[in-house]
């Protein structure tokens, strides 16, 4: 087992073993690429023809080496083919039964001294290796779509796997090009044992009719800077993979968030299992097809909707860096703003931290001296919620604090004129609660930007039960005019990014309690396996530990859920003042400025 991995063997020629086995030929290893079906090994050798001709053309590679390549990768439908393999890498269908007896006959076909690898993502490594006649050479090697592309490779051992047998492919791995990280045996292991809890979330959230698809996929795109929607992603995975991976999960962790969403067991029931199929939670142009087509379920086009009320002006209430931020926002766009905190001396504070902002955009050639000036010019600092007596829109963006909030809405139902739409800025209290305490609560609707407020596109646009219909529609034709994207979500806890980001963020520090994995492979496994731009911790961090757990608490109070209750790792680091780069200490330490 310690021997260099020279010759390997893919068995099963789908989408990713002939990823697989493309990364390996690249790399200088003979392939042995084995399927029963002809089709299946037409296909992956046509696909590793196309990839090389490709990279010719990008000048990645020569002509001699795309023919070196080629002739390094070989098709059999038999498994005897593997004889002479040091490694197998097994890609067959999630099923215990179909890859035990793949792992039985191989027994009979290699070497004892041959390592034995599964590509599973959900199924019990442990439990595949004891059904062969060498456990000790058993282990997971969990590659991620598209092979070529990802650089996470999960090396999974079981309680059997023999050291060396991990060691070789780890340093195989690293030959490779890819990032291993190191896991013990469980469902989904690092990244997808956090990937699919949100996931489902995500269809749990659709299913409920609490958001349309675009929204969901948009919020979490836009929110979060992630590569794809969460729908749409299940579509491209595979609703029926997804739901057997979350099977697993449930049956081992017996956390509600990972039982599979009814969705996704009615979609995959009725052959609608996403891209491959051309119809899951999208429909597609064809089976295969990855361009999204009209249905039923399309938005319509908003012509001949309720009209919104006239905004020209805009007051907002707040001196920090979200208020700030969002006075640039419309002072940009063009629209007059009051700018009014809990003093005359704090309001000119937060304007010249705009100042700062925009002068920072004038020297990247973002925007030119005369449109700064313009914009600077639009706001008005003021000392006192008075100000806003004429402005048509005024948002509150105050302290996360529902009797704070509660107070400042009591006065603006008093100062603003009649007509005025009132908008929270709030991420995670009730907006109803706000509204209640005016006189209008028609007038009042939440408008959650996101920090940074100049550069994140997305507002969440959050309707109460008692929100007019052209209060949401005047919000939704601002966000617009202000280059921001709306999505629309009801008045519960988190909307719909942090309701489905803190529960993922949680579930991350759970792995830590328990010993799972490091912060640092779960920061890399989510970036290298899930194109996220930040790992779970680095975002905590950032985002600030008193305030991740803030939300989280108003989530489990909310939803009730077991599952959903703050990790106490979490609860620990913020009673002992370790809030995250702000205090210079989180999950991480970092240096004081």
């Amino acid at each position: 087992m310690d021997t260099p991995l020279t010759t390997i063997a893919v068995v099963g020629l789908g989408t990713m073993g002939t990823g697989i086995a493309e990364v390996l030929a690249r790399a200088g290893r003979e392939v042995i690429g084995i399927d029963v079906s002809e089709a299946a090994a037409r296909q992956a050798v046509a696909s590793l023809e196309a990839s090389t001709a490709r990279a010719v053309l990008r000048e990645r590679i020569t002509e001699q080496e795309r023919r070196d390549v080629l002739a390094r990768f070989r098709t059999f439908s038999d498994l005897q083919a593997a004889a002479d393999a040091e490694l197998v890498i097994e890609v067959v269908p999630e099923s215990y039964e179909v890859k035990q007896q793949v792992f039985r006959e191989l027994d009979a076909v290699v070497s004892p001294t041959a390592i034995l690898a599964t590509g599973t993502n959900a199924l019990s490594v442990t439990r595949l290796a004891a059904e062969s006649q060498h456990p000790e050479r058993v282990l997971g090697l969990h590659f991620f779509n598209p092979a070529p592309a990802m650089k996470l490779v999960e090396v999974v051992s079981s309680v059997l796997t023999a050291p060396p047998a991990v060691e070789s492919v780890t340093r195989l791995a690293r030959e490779l090009g890819k990032e291993p990280v190191a896991v013990g045996d469980r469902p989904g292991f690092v990244a997808d044992g956090l990937l699919f809890g949100y996931l489902n979330q995500a269809a749990a959230m659709y299913e409920a009719n609490y958001a349309s698809r675009e929204d969901i996929d948009a919020a979490m795109k836009l929110g979060c800077g992630l590569p794809m929607g969460p729908l749409a992603l299940l579509d491209l995975i595979g609703i029926d993979t997804a739901r057997t991976v979350l099977e697993a999960m449930y049956t081992a962790s017996h956390d509600r968030l990972h039982a599979p969403a009814p969705v996704l067991g009615q979609l995959s029931e009725a052959g609608l299992t996403g891209r491959k199929a051309g119809r899951g939670f999208y429909t597609y142009d064809a089976p295969g097809g990855q361009d999204v087509v009209p249905d039923a379920l399309t938005p319509a086009s908003s012509a001949g909707a309720v009209a919104g009320r006239t905004v020209s002006s805009v007051g907002v209430a707040g001196s920090g860096t979200m208020a700030s931020g969002i006075a640039e926002v419309f002072a940009k766009a063009g629209y007059s703003v009051v700018l009014a905190a809990r003093s005359q001396e704090k309001a000119d504070t937060a304007k010249a931290r705009i100042a700062k902002s925009l002068g920072r955009s004038v020297s990247k050639g973002r925007l030119t001296e005369e449109a700064r000036d313009e914009t600077l010019a639009r706001i008005t600092p003021a000392g006192t919620l008075d100000s806003f007596a004429d402005v048509d829109l005024a948002v509150e963006a105050v302290a996360e604090d529902l009797e704070v909030k509660r107070e400042l809405f009591a006065t603006l139902d008093k100062v603003c004129k009649p007509g005025a739409v009132l908008a929270t800025t709030t991420s995670s209290l009730p907006v109803v609660a706000v509204a209640r305490v005016t006189s209008r609560p028609e007038d009042v609707i939440g408008m959650h930007f996101f920090n940074p407020a100049p550069a994140m596109k997305l507002v969440e646009v959050v309707r109460t039960v008692l929100t007019a219909d052209d209060v949401h529609a005047t919000v939704r034709e601002v966000c617009v005019k202000v280059r921001k994207h709306p999505v629309d979500c009801g008045d519960r806890a988190g909307f719909i990014v942090n309701a489905l980001l803190f529960p993922y963020l949680n579930n991350a520090i759970k792995m830590v309690e328990e010993h799972y994995a490091t912060l640092d492979d779960i920061d890399a496994a989510m970036k290298l396996g899930g194109g996220y731009p930040m790992g779970p911790f680095e975002l905590l961090d950032v985002v600030g530990l008193d305030v991740s757990l803030a939300i989280e608490k108003v989530l489990h109070s909310e939803f009730r859920d077991p599952g959903l209750a703050p990790a106490p790792l979490l609860e620990h680091l913020v009673a002992a003042g370790c809030l995250g780069r702000k205090t210079g200490r989180g999950f991480r330490e970092y240096a004081r400025r």
